[in-house]
């Protein structure tokens, strides 16, 4: 599987350069985004800009991103999908699940602003 990983102070840009996600490259994929996480980032982008075709799988493989980055206080968020691809997220409800913005500059606003809410309630708490 082709990518790039571009890591910034506060989160992570995934760029997967395949224009399929299927079964063939779904495992790889959780596997990087396992990684990633591992290395202690909470916060991740995955640029779908390149990904015109995704399945089941790949859609499973992006259920396991979200999870693993959200369990921690993080955040998900899927940028800029292609049409195909958002067709099968809306199909299959998980519009409601996933974090989608349209552009990179959204999903990186969207990250200050988590940021900002998680440490406002951490504030809260003390």
């Amino acid at each position: 599987m082709k990518y790039t990983v571009d890591k910034k102070e506060q989160y992570v840009v995934f760029t997967p350069m395949e224009e399929k996600l299927d079964s063939a490259l779904s495992p790889k994929l959780k596997s990087e985004l396992l990684t990633v996480n591992a290395e202690g980032y909470h916060n991740l982008i995955i640029d779908m800009s390149h990904v015109k075709y995704a399945d089941s799988s790949g859609l499973s493989a992006l259920l396991v991103g979200n999870r693993e980055f959200s369990r921690n206080g993080g955040i998900f968020i899927i940028a800029a999908p292609q049409e195909h691809v958002m067709k099968l997220v809306k199909i299959s409800m998980l519009d409601k699940v996933f974090n989608i913005v349209d552009t990179l500059e959204e999903a990186a606003e969207a990250i200050f602003i988590h940021e900002i809410e998680g440490k406002a309630e951490e504030e809260e708490e003390d």
